[in-house]
């Protein structure tokens, strides 16, 4: 059915074919069933080394959870701007990020310079006051502004709650990841003992009459380890096939959850595992609510290739970079605040 104002455009980016992912129950590996993570791992390399996008069920997060945080991403969201902005990103990635305030240059998948129409609070692990680098003043150390409780009663307990059940989720399923990788099933837990939680919690509003290369969120892969993401009520995600060239519509059963992997991931894995390209299509009619949460190691993990991925014809393919500088470098790329784009109007953007 044609929209109405909907361009050329807008029409190509929503016709795209419907596809399923893979379904993996994590129900008894999660719990830490040696068997059960011998079996998941299986299907879980599967994945990884072709898709590299997948849903997972019997995770353990319930209905009400997920509604809830909904309820909350819209409760904040219809704040006024000038309400948000009080609490505005800050130099540690952390505050609120109002639409139009972030460009992938970095995508090697799309040729847009148009700037995202997504905003989004950007919420993250706070560390002890006492942390060394909390001390030093450490970028990304920081601690997350919050409005008043009054302003948004309950919106920080809902918003922490959320982000502390899925970073649990994330840790019960390092020992799949490791096995996956024919590691042994503690390999990362070091590496997640100061572990690095990001969150986004995001509002898409509707526009049917996109510029060209305009979207939501442009095509581009995650940063860190690995993305938790319950299916929006509205849709918008596509993800880019195996093939590299056909974009689809992700189906996935009732109470199924998306997990992916990001670069950071990739790079440790010596380009074994994939960290999947995916973008936004902003929704027709209803605004569209969206909190992915991202789990993952600590910022002093070295990004060594794994060994389990190196051999005599296939020698490490990176420089390693610890995740606070993979980090660092990918946001500095993404974000109009980190002072490497100049916005000189609504869609213009100048290096």
């Amino acid at each position: 059915m044609s929209l109405a104002n909907e361009t050329e455009f807008a029409r190509s980016v929503r016709d795209v074919p419907r596809k399923a992912l893979p379904v993996i129950d994590v129900g008894k590996a999660r719990m830490g069933d040696a068997a059960a993570i011998e079996e998941v791992a299986s299907q879980w390399r599967d994945v990884w080394e072709s898709l590299g996008f997948l849903c997972i069920v019997n995770h353990g997060l319930e209905p009400e959870l997920i509604d809830g945080m909904h309820d909350a991403a819209k409760q904040f969201h219809d704040l006024p701007l000038e309400t948000k902005m009080q609490i505005k990103v800050t130099n540690d990635q952390k505050g609120y990020v109002p639409a139009r305030g972030g460009l992938t240059t970095h995508s090697k998948f799309h040729n847009s310079k148009k700037l995202n129409t997504v905003e989004c609070l950007v919420l993250a692990t706070d560390y002890p006051a006492d942390h060394p680098d909390v001390v030093a003043g450490k970028k990304f150390y920081g601690a997350c502004p919050w409005l008043p409780e009054d302003v948004v009663p309950g919106f920080q307990a809902t918003a922490q709650n959320y982000m502390a059940r899925i970073t649990e989720l994330g840790k019960s399923m390092l020992p799949v990841w490791a096995r996956s990788l024919e590691l042994d099933a503690g390999f990362f837990n070091p590496f997640f003992e100061q572990s690095y939680t990001y969150f986004r919690v995001a509002k898409y509003g509707p526009k049917n009459d996109l510029d060209d290369g305009e979207m939501g969120s442009n095509a581009h892969c995650d940063t860190g380890f690995n993305t938790y993401l319950p299916p929006a009520k509205e849709e918008g995600i596509q993800i880019l096939d195996a093939d590299g060239e056909t974009w689809f519509w992700p189906d996935l059963p009732d109470g199924a959850v998306m997990v992916n992997m990001g670069y950071f991931f990739e790079r440790w894995t010596n380009n074994r595992f994939r960290a999947t390209p995916h973008r936004v299509v902003p929704p027709t009619e209803n605004d569209r609510y969206s909190f992915a949460c991202f789990v993952n190691p600590g910022f002093d993990t070295p990004g060594n290739a794994l060994p389990t991925c190196v051999s005599d014809e296939n020698p490490p393919q990176y420089e390693p970079m610890t995740y606070w500088e993979y980090f660092d470098w990918y946001m500095k790329r993404s974000y109009t605040h980190y002072g490497k784009l100049k916005v000189s109007g609504d869609n213009d953007v100048t290096a």
